[in-house]
């Protein structure tokens, strides 16, 4: 169980209105889906957010500024405060613009969301299309890498900051295995989540990831086919801000480091273990054993 975990709270986002209050978020692919949901929470618990989204189509290509704009219009209607980004981010140069524009305007990064991404291309193993791999991980892992980098040393000086990266269960799931470039990105990005939470540990400064479940237009068409037979699940995008909004309170300040998947309501935390009691290594084992005994003279 997570330290200071509260499963309701985390379910249900349950917290102060005023949470956030004086901090400043920065969300990337906030222009809609889970992204926009984020974008959302953040402004309720008082953040100032900056809504960053190139508006490109689901294969990572064209630019359409009006989908972080939208958004921004939205936070502020309910009386929130926001501006729009439209920064390319795929790239570590890219991922830090975006920070260095929030300490431009506002002074301080105090949370950094990075949502950012597409899930076509890349080919296959026996195909695999290089261009578009590198694309995959410039968006997914470059930009995260750019985003931390410049963030975190400002968010040291305060003694308080939060990153939440996004991952997916393609990257270390075989029950999930999607297409070879999101896949690769994803778990890139998972190892990338672990190394900088050990690199900011006792700063104040926590790392940690959300693997989501959530109906957006980049699996609408998986969804709205036959989707697990049918069965109506509530994948709302604002079940998955809700756990993330638990992550950047002050009751997670112990928790660093850590793969959380999001769905329907429902929380679970990935880990990983090695164990010598599977039947795999079983069978090896009897292997070396058998291949160990001494030839019978003849």
């Amino acid at each position: 169980m997570l330290s200071g975990f509260s499963a309701q709270a985390m379910r249900t986002g349950d917290l102060v209105s005023s949470e956030l209050h004086g901090r400043v978020a920065i969300v990337t692919g906030a222009g809609g889906g889970i992204g926009r949901a984020h974008a959302l929470r953040l402004a309720s618990l008082g953040a100032t957010v900056v809504v960053n989204d190139l508006g490109t189509t689901l294969d990572g290509s064209g630019v359409d500024s009006r989908r972080a704009a939208v958004v921004v219009d939205e936070i502020r209607a309910l009386g929130g405060e926001a501006i729009a980004d439209v920064a390319d981010i795929a790239s570590l140069a890219g991922g830090r613009r975006v920070v260095a524009r929030a300490i431009e305007q506002f002074g301080r990064v105090d949370i950094v969301i990075n949502n950012a991404g597409f899930a076509v291309g890349g080919g296959t193993v026996i195909d695999p299309d290089e261009e578009a791999l590198d694309r995959l991980m410039d968006v997914h892992l470059k930009a995260a890498i750019g985003t931390m980098s410049a963030a975190v040393p400002d968010m040291v000086t305060r003694g308080w900051g939060r990153v939440v990266n996004t991952v997916s269960e393609a990257a270390l799931d075989a029950r999930f295995a999607a297409t070879l470039g999101y896949g690769a990105a994803k778990a890139a990005l998972w190892s990338a989540t672990l190394v900088a939470a050990s690199e900011t540990a006792g700063t104040g400064v926590t790392v940690n990831a959300i693997s989501p479940g959530a109906r957006t237009r980049m699996n609408a068409e998986l969804l709205d086919h036959n989707f697990r037979g049918g069965r109506a699940i509530d994948l709302d995008p604002a079940h998955v801000a809700n756990v993330v909004a638990y992550l950047l309170s002050n009751d997670a300040a112990d928790i660093n480091g850590r793969v959380l998947h999001a769905a329907g309501g429902e929380v679970r935390e990935y880990s990983t273990t090695r164990t010598s009691k599977s039947q795999l290594v079983a069978r090896i084992s009897a292997h070396q054993l058998l291949a160990l005994e001494p030839t019978p003279e003849r």
